[in-house]
């Protein structure tokens, strides 16, 4: 896997990706930055949460759960000083589906954190990382 990022400006730069997908990334206004895209940390952690997610969503379809929606609430406390690491992670997954089994999403989530998930398998060798879930009944 290969990945490009180019200095635009002041902290501002564009990622690329090997797959031909751009992003703009920004840095902290004190040092410049103009809020015209996500900071770095804040992209770590979305990728993490689409790792996740596209995990549990695939279990889930293939144990042929009558999932029709989900998504991940991500929160991470950093370091208070440089190198300002996240120190912990928390992922609360909402899903949504008309009859949903319990144990099939708790399932889904334990083998995305433990097996399948690089993100966040990888991010868990330094951070405590912790999940937790809901199910909204579709009626």
């Amino acid at each position: 896997m290969k990945a490009r990022v180019k200095w635009i400006e002041n902290v501002c730069f564009i990622g690329e990706s090997e797959s031909n997908h751009s992003v703009i990334l920004d840095g902290p206004e004190e040092l410049g930055g103009r809020k015209l895209g996500m900071r770095p940390m804040e992209m770590l952690l979305i990728g993490m949460g689409g790792c996740t997610s596209f995990d549990v969503v695939t279990i889930l379809k293939k144990s042929r759960q009558p999932i029709s929606d989900c998504y991940a609430e991500i929160e991470a406390t950093r370091a208070e000083t440089v190198p300002k690491v996240f120190t912990k992670i928390h992922i609360h997954f909402v899903l949504k589906g008309k009859g949903l089994d319990k144990d099939q999403v708790e399932r889904a989530i334990k083998l995305s954190a433990e097996k399948y998930c690089s993100a966040s398998i990888m991010l868990s060798k330094s951070v405590e990382i912790t999940h937790d879930f809901e199910i909204k009944e579709e009626g």
